[in-house]
């Protein structure tokens, strides 16, 4: 049994495209792409879901919490679980938003923080070694009831793909770029529908079956 653990956002927990602010309506299981990509590799795969609305990768949010900080959560999330074979991450999202006044390379530089504690012997040694796979989310939109919060957010998004890949690539870590098979939904500009979630799920199930059949 291979175990894998799914550590991210909204769009790992499966929040849909908000039409009202406020609201935080959930795909089911089956329908959220680490469940697809969990049904894709089959039974001898389990996976867990670490997805909080709103993480950020290392920020408190003045609004949301100290919890979202996703330092924090990765170091819980890795001393809760396990042993576990392989990690997704996937953030960056939420530090578009303007509260922050992020540049892109300060986000990635952030993921690169994250992939670090991933990586790190005390992890490592933990879970008797896993893989780590960095998914850099697609472009937002900046459009629908919350583009406020993330005004400025789209042009800076459409340059984390190569900042996310120079992160991965220079720790050996494998990377997908989720803005090569999906879109953020044009409702919102910052979630993905279920067309969406069933076609990640698919990719990053091709890619952690390679991963796997690497080793």
């Amino acid at each position: 049994m291979k175990t894998l653990l799914t550590f991210g956002d909204s769009n790992t927990h499966g929040t849909l495209p908000i039409l009202v602010e406020g609201e935080g309506k959930r795909l089911a299981y089956d329908q959220r792409w680490p469940g697809v990509a969990g049904a894709m590799l089959g039974d001898n795969w389990q996976v867990i879901e670490e997805g909080l609305p709103g993480r950020t990768t290392r920020h408190p949010d003045p609004e949301m919490g100290p919890h979202m900080d996703g330092v924090v959560g990765l170091f819980i999330a890795l001393q809760s679980h396990g042993p576990i074979d392989f990690l997704t991450i996937m953030l960056g999202t939420n530090d578009l938003k303007g509260q922050f006044d992020r540049t892109p390379q300060d986000i990635a530089q952030d993921v690169g923080m994250l992939l670090d504690i991933a990586i790190s012997d005390e992890m490592q040694d933990r879970h008797d070694v896993f893989e780590v796979l960095l998914i850099c989310p697609p472009t937002i939109l900046e459009q629908g009831v919350i583009a406020d919060k993330f005004i400025g957010g789209r042009d800076k998004s459409v340059l984390l793909s190569n900042l996310y890949q120079e992160q991965a690539d220079a720790r050996g870590i494998d990377f997908l770029d989720a803005g090569s098979v999906i879109e953020s939904s044009p409702i919102d500009g910052i979630h993905f529908d279920g067309g969406q979630h069933l076609k990640l799920g698919r990719a990053v199930a091709e890619v952690l079956r390679d991963m796997a059949n690497d080793n």
